[in-house]
């Protein structure tokens, strides 16, 4: 007997979203080149994300009373797919709205519930995210900045590194170290609130490859915090962490990183008089990738939706999507080298440039590939 598979789809009422978000999502795109529609990811505009917040596209998965829409994990599925597709400017709510909101939610009190969601929700707070030093690589739990407790509250000293778009940020939930040292490891840390803007606090960007400046070094030189700073239980910043990025391990964004690049160059193949069966070959198996990848993160997406934690899942999911995201400019840069006769637009040109300038780190955010395969083989008791 041959056993019929059940893909998970979308719920019609979440599919019900995509008009608005593809609207809005286009008009924010409308007037950016192909190559600035390619830095979707690092695209910041504070006042797209507020149009999104008007519009209740934002912390769809958050409960009403704190400004949320009370949806589920396909609503933001829904809406991220499109922003991505059409390269629209995501970073001033991209981390707020993944990642900062729920694990506010999740582990805040409900003074800071009732602060800061509804502001994340409307677009009006943008965050980042404190977690690497310099010396620790994927090395997390090495950290080494300090929040030592004060009559006052806390008191943080250190650095930290690779912290994006912190200079436009408002806010960072930083993991810093509240008792022991480094060599505790994992005991001893904790999640603190920072507001940039206050004393102590200094910003200084990092030029990448593609000229870009969205990362950051972050220096904390005897910045004094109030005792609300903390979220959630001292010492328990380990688990807390390891639940956030949870959050960015899943979703679309690991599949689209190089999207609009595809989209450039199936442009281009069709200006093409004729294409030979090699490059249509190659774009369909580009589209059977994506497509299959598309239909495992909805998979996730349904087991996230049923109140379950697919951590290996995710993991095989994000490991395997950004490999995808890697291979897109790597494969259509060979295509365009092997026709020199054919005439490639600048925007083409650009959009690939960047995209393969900023691919090797597809695997970085959100954990390494090495540090990814690790949790699949504990996961698969290999290890």
């Amino acid at each position: 007997m041959i056993e019929t598979l059940t893909f998970a789809r979308i719920p019609d009422e979440d599919e019900a979203l995509r008009p608005l978000a593809r609207r809005l999502a286009k008009e924010a795109s409308a007037s950016m080149s192909l190559a600035e529609r390619a830095r979707s990811w690092s695209g910041f505009s504070r006042e797209f994300s507020r149009k999104l917040g008007e519009a209740g596209l934002l912390g769809l998965t958050l409960p009403k009373e704190y400004g949320g829409q009370g949806r589920g994990a396909f609503a933001r599925f829904v809406v991220v797919e499109e922003l991505l597709a059409a390269g629209a400017p995501v970073a001033a709510h991209w981390i707020g709205d993944r990642q900062s909101a729920p694990l506010i939610l999740n582990f805040g009190d409900e003074e800071q519930r009732q602060f800061f969601i509804p502001r994340i929700c409307s677009g009006e707070l943008v965050f980042c995210i404190g977690m690497s030093e310099p010396g620790s690589g994927s090395d997390l739990a090495s950290v080494r900045t300090r929040a030592d407790r004060t009559d006052n509250g806390w008191r943080v000293n250190g650095q930290k590194i690779w912290t994006t778009q912190a200079m436009h940020s408002d806010y960072m939930i930083a993991l810093l170290r509240t008792s022991g040292t480094s060599e505790d490891r994992h005991r001893g840390l904790s999640q603190i609130i920072i507001d940039l803007k206050a004393p102590g606090v200094s910003i200084k960007p990092i030029r990448d490859l593609s000229g870009d400046e969205h990362f950051c070094e972050v220096f904390f030189d005897n910045v004094e915090l109030g005792p609300d700073a903390l979220i959630g239980e001292e010492g328990q910043g380990w688990q807390q962490v390891t639940a956030e990025l949870a959050f960015e391990r899943s979703g679309p964004e690991r599949i689209y990183s190089s999207v609009v690049l595809l989209e450039g160059w199936i442009g281009h193949l069709r200006r093409q008089e004729n294409l030979d069966a090699s490059r249509k070959a190659l774009l369909g198996r580009m589209i059977a990738r994506m497509g299959t990848l598309r239909a495992m993160s909805i998979a996730c997406t349904a087991r996230l939706e049923a109140g379950d934690s697919p951590v290996n899942e995710a993991s095989v999911v994000k490991d395997l999507g950004t490999r995808f995201e890697q291979d897109l400019p790597m494969m259509i840069g060979e295509d365009l080298a092997s026709h020199p006769e054919e005439k490639v637009s600048s925007q083409l040109y650009q959009a690939l440039a960047y995209t393969s300038q900023v691919a090797p780190s597809f695997s970085i955010r959100g954990g390494t590939r090495e540090i990814l395969r690790g949790i699949i083989a504990r996961g698969l008791g290999l290890r």
